[in-house]
């Protein structure tokens, strides 16, 4: 359990925290929430004692253990999957003990050591920490590469893994679905489902939230909030108390102004005196409430189109192969852009959405094929890597001016309002901007244009969720055609009415909806994961060369029984020497100097017999569904 109480915190001349109170118990999933600045990140560190409080107590019960994604990866030549079980420490420690023992051959610490390591399932730990990768997007060969190797956001995967795969009370994750497709934030609500600690999870990623908590911690004006639902469950509460306040309010206001409107009236009248002082110490006791009221900087949307001179065709790409260099992503590609059209694109990680939407844009060249653009359009691309062509040094008011030397100075404070540019920030190098601020900016950029048809390449990562719904309600009254990439599925639910689909260098029209989508990349990792089995075609063969099938069918199956016996035989046989090794490095007398040579073959036999045994069992247990199975087609 985690009690914060009677929490006070200020940074500088703000308070952050006043009087905060919460308490979080065993096995709980939390979704932290709250407005950019709300001190989400500052009450995470308080939670690991790297921040403490001004005044109250924060109770965290000892040997507590902590994971948490590091925000840096510097280019190491360790290889992904090494650099995973970095994370786990336990891992780690066992091996420098294991090392050490063996340097000193010293028998009786290299026990100790093997007896920990089989305890804590030691050998499986590089495949716990495959398993996490893969989960990620990392293929087989991509594991074994060096982090040197990977981009910034692949290297945030691989931090992510790490304290996946690290043995923690307490997990606590900032953010961990910005970096990730669509594939990678399915696999990781489930992988957080079954996570046995207590789970604090910051995040603006709805439909995430909706799967994975199940309590949320809203902070909102220096004090927190604890709601026993998912993030749709706090939405209808946090409506309802805004109905009840909002109510609140009024009745308040009424009865204010009645008692204002009596000592109006009866101020000067000498046999009211009495009355009115009573209601004006009545008002003054009724005291302030503040009216009900959804806070959001952020509410932009774009500008009006002139659509009289538009194709039925605005932008196209016919009988088109995509790629880069020689190789080949996508296959006759056969798209084209309507004015009106709001498409999502759906598709595993590196199957090509990425690189159909840079082919739209004309950022790549087709490998093959047609190109074809309306004379009127105007195209509006967001992408990740178009944070980083922003000219650090220059202001947002600097990079709107570029665009529009003409502009006017209030115009463009005015607009820059809508994203949240304000005062004099509007004239502040960005160079010290959050990607959050960055992003809003670059979106600033696109809605100024006034674009016919948008191109967005996951466009929600780094906005905080009043900034996402800003968006999805701009995107929702845009007259323009919309292609979207997104692992936002409530942004793709909300903004779009066709879904494309790319898998296997192909794209075809996704027949179902975003929520079907899951289903259907379960299907097809269950498809990838099962082992091929070939089927022979039929064909007409004689009677001799059935009955010599059936005898070859009933030989194999006499031969599977004899082979199931024996291994049922040779498992008693290792059971029982296991017992006798167990019980020879149960006595004190092996672990004397003279007895080191007899310890040393001991502790091999011992790992030898229980590998043995562990590769038996599983042949064994198959061989005995192959002959169930086999007696079922039988029956």
């Amino acid at each position: 359990m985690i009690q914060f109480s009677d929490i006070g915190l200020q940074l500088g001349t703000r308070i952050l925290f006043d009087d905060l109170n919460f308490t979080l118990f065993a096995r709980e999933k939390v979704g932290l929430i709250g407005q950019n600045g709300a001190g989400k990140s500052t009450l995470f560190s308080m939670i690991q004692g790297e921040v403490q409080p001004d005044r109250g107590e924060i109770q965290i019960p000892k040997n507590l253990r902590f994971a948490t994604v590091k925000q840096e990866t510097p280019a190491l030549e360790t290889s992904a999957l090494e650099y995973v079980l970095d994370g786990d420490t336990i891992y780690r420690q066992q091996q420098r003990e294991l090392a050490a023992a063996e340097a000193k051959n010293d028998p009786k610490a290299l026990g100790k050591v093997h007896e920990w390591m089989l305890a804590t399932e030691h050998y499986m730990k590089p495949a716990k920490a495959g398993e996490l990768l893969h989960g990620l997007g990392f293929s087989f060969a991509e594991q074994q590469k060096s982090v040197a190797e990977f981009s910034g956001g692949w290297r945030m995967r691989l931090n992510l893994a790490q304290a996946l795969i690290a043995d923690s009370d307490v997990l606590l994750l900032d953010e961990p679905t910005n970096h990730l497709d669509l594939e990678a934030v399915l696999w990781l609500e489930s992988w957080l489902k079954t996570y046995p600690g207590i789970l604090i999870v910051i995040s603006h990623d709805r439909d995430f939230l909706d799967e994975v908590v199940k309590v949320v911690l809203w902070l909102d004006q220096q004090n927190i909030k604890r709601f026993s639902a998912n993030y749709s469950g706090f939405e209808k509460m946090r409506a309802t108390e805004l109905e009840q306040a909002q109510a609140a309010f009024s009745k308040q206001q009424r009865e204010r102004a009645h008692l204002q409107g009596f000592i109006d009236r009866f101020r000067a009248q000498a046999t009211k005196a009495k009355q009115v002082q009573s209601r004006i110490k009545a008002l003054e006791r009724m005291g302030e409430s503040l009216a009900a009221y959804e806070q959001s900087a952020f509410q932009f949307q774009f500008l009006p189109l002139d659509t009289r001179n538009l194709r039925d065709v605005l932008l196209a790409i016919l009988d088109a192969n995509l790629g880069y260099g020689d190789k080949v992503v996508l296959q006759d590609v056969k798209f084209q852009l309507s004015p009106g059209q709001r498409i999502g694109l759906l598709g595993p990680n590196g199957a090509g959405k990425s690189t159909l939407i840079k082919a739209l844009s004309g950022e790549a060249p087709l490998l093959q094929g047609e190109r074809a653009t309306s004379p009127h359009l105007k195209l509006g691309y967001f992408s990740q890597h178009q944070l980083d062509m922003l000219r650090e040094e220059e202001s947002p008011f600097w990079h709107i001016r570029q665009l529009s030397p003409r502009a006017m100075e209030p115009d463009i404070r005015r607009f820059l309002g809508q994203f949240d540019f304000c005062g004099d920030k509007v004239f502040d190098p960005i160079t010290h901007f959050s990607g959050g601020e960055k992003a809003r900016l670059a979106l600033a950029l696109i809605v100024w244009q006034k674009p016919n048809v948008l191109l967005l390449d996951e466009p929600t990562n780094h906005l905080d969720i009043d900034m996402r719904q800003a968006l999805i309600f701009a995107l929702q009254e845009y007259e323009g055609a919309l292609v979207v990439i997104s692992h936002d599925r409530h942004l793709l639910r909300a903004t779009t009415d066709e879904l494309y689909l790319v898998h296997d260098g192909e794209l075809n029209l996704f027949n179902g909806s975003i929520d079907d989508y899951p289903t259907w990349w379960k299907g097809v990792q269950a498809a990838a994961d099962a082992k091929t089995k070939v089927v022979a075609p039929k064909v007409k063969v004689d009677r001799k060369a059935e009955r010599r099938e059936a005898a070859e069918a009933r030989a194999a199956k006499a031969n599977q029984a004899k082979r199931s016996k024996a291994l049922e035989q040779e498992l008693q046989t290792i059971a029982a020497r296991l017992v006798e090794v167990e019980a020879a490095l149960a006595t004190e007398a092996i672990y004397q100097p003279e007895q080191k040579t007899e310890l040393e073959t001991l502790l091999k036999e011992r790992t030898d017999l229980q590998w043995q045994q562990h590769q038996m069992e599983e042949t064994w247990l198959t061989l005995l569904a192959e002959l169930e199975e086999n007696q079922e087609e039988c029956t």
